[in-house]
């Protein structure tokens, strides 16, 4: 066999030596950056506050999010102020202030602050458009006045608010995207989930249609990862809970 040459063997422990010596803070890493975003659920029966966090790194041109923390905001649902909408403002103050203490100071201006408003805020609208958009206006003025970088509070929606929890579905499923054994993100391969949510007096049932041509006009359309996403939600009006509830008792009376 061949002896490696002298000068390989002493070039190699040069080398050896050198990567020993040099510590770790001489050749630093620059860590990846973490941003925040905020979203207020303003749901029909209570509002919840949700921080948000994310790094520089996307999954084909997508951000990957993870749940932080979150506060209840304490009472009812905003649309149980529309006769003093200035309360409603006022309720969300709390967990504003406690968001202040969960995020870094100098992340406040640079942090997006959502507010969606659902079922509820969807009838108040429909049948006192006025009162409505007093409770928006009192929602935005709180809103704007904290420290937070506000985006805009509005009413989703039916086809919006189902679309977006299609959305979370599939991504906590990991329908998008997976991490394979290097830690990295990849296409998961997988078929995407439908959805059925229940409401009180209605089931909504929302799945993606894969052909364009089988697409509705009222379908909803999302960039995701890289992929176009027509997501359509058909309504199941008198099969919600308090239908379903009613029909059980029957059948046990009977």
């Amino acid at each position: 066999r061949e002896l490696l040459p002298p000068w390989l063997v002493i070039v190699a422990g040069l080398t050896g030596i050198v990567l020993l010596c040099v510590s770790t803070k001489d050749v630093p890493v620059a860590p990846l950056r973490t941003k925040y975003g905020i979203v207020l659920d303003a749901g029909p029966s209570r509002t919840i506050l949700f921080i948000y966090q994310w790094t520089t790194t996307k999954a084909n041109k997508t951000g990957v999010i993870r749940g932080c923390s979150s506060c209840p905001v304490q009472g009812p649902g905003i649309s149980s102020y529309s006769d003093s909408p200035q309360k409603a403002g006022k309720s969300l103050e709390p967990c504003l202030n406690w968001a202040q203490n969960e995020i870094p100071a100098e992340q406040h201006s640079q942090t997006p602050l959502y507010l969606g408003a659902t079922a509820s805020m969807r009838q108040l609208n429909l049948t006192h458009p006025i009162l409505s958009d007093g409770l928006l206006a009192a929602l935005t003025g709180t809103l704007k006045s904290s420290p937070f970088n506000f985006r805009g509070a509005q009413i989703l929606s039916s086809p919006e608010e189902e679309a977006f929890n299609w959305v979370a579905v599939n991504y906590v499923l990991e329908n998008f995207f997976k991490y394979d054994w290097q830690g990295q993100l990849v296409p998961s391969g997988k078929g995407m989930a439908g959805v059925l949510s229940m409401g009180r007096t209605s089931a909504q049932l929302t799945s993606e249609l894969e052909e364009e041509k089988q697409a509705p006009k009222e379908g909803v359309r999302l960039q995701l990862y890289g992929q176009t996403r027509r997501v359509h939600t058909r309504q199941c009006p008198c099969h919600g809970v308090e239908q379903l509830r009613s029909r059980l008792l029957s059948v046990l009376i009977q």
